[in-house]
């Protein structure tokens, strides 16, 4: 079952992601999970967003592209 955040009036990625996530850093990844909302700085309320369990190797969810690869 995926897991989902309905926004508040107001918010924004980096706010989500700590409410969600514990920490700003998974910003980035909360915004992959999340690519139709991308053009979305700060949210009305009542949108829904997809939040999926961070992947087991965190070290390398928020990584560029570039260090990733191998």
């Amino acid at each position: 079952m995926e897991k989902t955040y309905t926004t508040k009036q107001g918010d924004a990625w980096d706010a989500i992601a700590f409410r969600v996530y514990g920490d700003v850093k998974y910003t980035g990844f909360l915004m992959q999970a999340n690519f139709p909302h991308l053009d979305t700085f700060v949210f009305d309320a009542g949108v829904v967003l997809q939040t999926p369990d961070l992947p087991e190797d965190d070290d390398l969810a928020n990584a560029p592209i570039w260090r990733t690869t191998a």
